[in-house]
């Protein structure tokens, strides 16, 4: 299909909109500015719907705390994550959406417009796209909870520089783990990576750089069970699950890379969820109720990546321009029993 580009004239939006505090009727609310949300925003801005976009407190989303992107498409020699959130944020600002950094702190989906409240106002959207994302999860071990932010972390771009000349170490083996702890040794004198299996679950491009990192050692087939300190970390207990040996590793930092859980409070009984917790849509990102759709990794426990959750982003805003033109008319109605 040819896919006509009409440039539309730049235009100038503060990041907080006309006025701080203000409200009234949108066509579209977004809830998360990460790739998905501002993805959508920019598809709802072409087709001149009004949109507002709550970024929450990380426009941007993920790759405003990731060191360099790499798999995304047009930038075949990678991009600084932050390069790459602020170049959402202004692509979705030139279609003019409305970007208040600010987050949904209890919604409304029983009847038309939707009731979106957040810590500074209330906000009705005839429709909805929740793109609200996930947060990393933690390892639920002692002493974790004790020292996050005095020695635990989960994002290596915000707090490697601390640790210059020190001893990390990065627990998980996947793709964050092994990207983050290779953006450590930049500052680290070194880093262990603690892994649960005897193999990890990496893509082999980034195996292959931690395997040929000098400063990279790996404790696989091993348990974190404890993080140790005082003031601050000073050491983790280890278990390795095949002998059942424990022993003290010393260490001046933990950041954690276990997987992501979605972010989903809010909508518990007023969207269907799976069992993880994930907003249950259909193909054409539509949830259970009529004009409240989904994109990004809210939905998506397999993929999580920025071009799969910007996809998905464009197709729930065609879908939401679609609703609006067969339902003009959707203040005061019933949720999920108008239609």
């Amino acid at each position: 299909m040819l896919e006509l580009h009409l440039t539309a004239p730049e235009r100038e939006s503060p990041a907080s909109g006309p006025e701080a505090g203000e409200t009234g009727l949108y066509d579209l609310i977004v809830l998360g500015g990460g790739p998905a949300g501002l993805t959508a925003a920019i598809y709802a801005g072409r087709a001149r719907l009004k949109t507002l976009v709550l970024t929450g407190y990380l426009p941007g989303g993920q790759p405003a705390n990731t060191d360099v992107v790499e798999n995304f498409p047009a930038f075949p020699d990678g991009v600084a994550g932050p390069e790459l959130a602020r170049l959402f944020l202004q692509q979705a600002r030139r279609f003019g959406a409305r970007l208040e950094t600010d987050e949904a702190v209890r919604v409304d989906f029983s009847t038309r417009p939707f009731a979106i409240h957040t810590h500074k106002a209330t906000y009705q959207g005839r429709t909805v796209i929740v793109a609200t994302g996930v947060v990393p999860r933690r390892l639920g071990v002692p002493g974790e909870d004790r020292f996050f932010g005095r020695g635990v972390s989960s994002c290596a771009t915000c707090d490697g520089f601390f640790y210059r000349d020190r001893d990390v170490v990065v627990v998980g083996g996947g793709d964050s783990a092994l990207a983050e702890g290779i953006f450590l040794t930049r500052f680290a004198r070194q880093v262990t990576i603690v892994h649960r299996r005897d193999e990890l679950r990496a893509t082999k491009i980034y195996q292959e750089r931690a395997f040929a990192n000098p400063k990279i050692r790996f404790l696989l087939s091993t348990v974190v069970e404890e993080i140790l300190g005082d003031q601050t970390v000073n050491g983790v207990r280890v278990r390795n699950v095949k002998t059942g040996e424990s022993r003290i590793v010393e260490t001046d930092g933990v950041f954690i890379y276990v997987g992501m859980e979605p972010r989903t409070e809010l909508f518990v009984g007023q969207l269907e969820l799976n069992e993880q917790g994930y907003v249950v849509s259909d193909r054409r990102q539509r949830t259970n109720v009529p004009g409240v759709f989904v994109a990004g990794d809210v939905q998506d426990p397999l993929y999580r990546q920025i071009v799969v959750a910007a996809g998905s982003g464009a197709i729930a805003a065609m879908e939401a321009e679609k609703f609006l033109g067969e339902y003009p008319d959707v203040s005061n109605q019933p949720g999920s029993k108008a239609l």
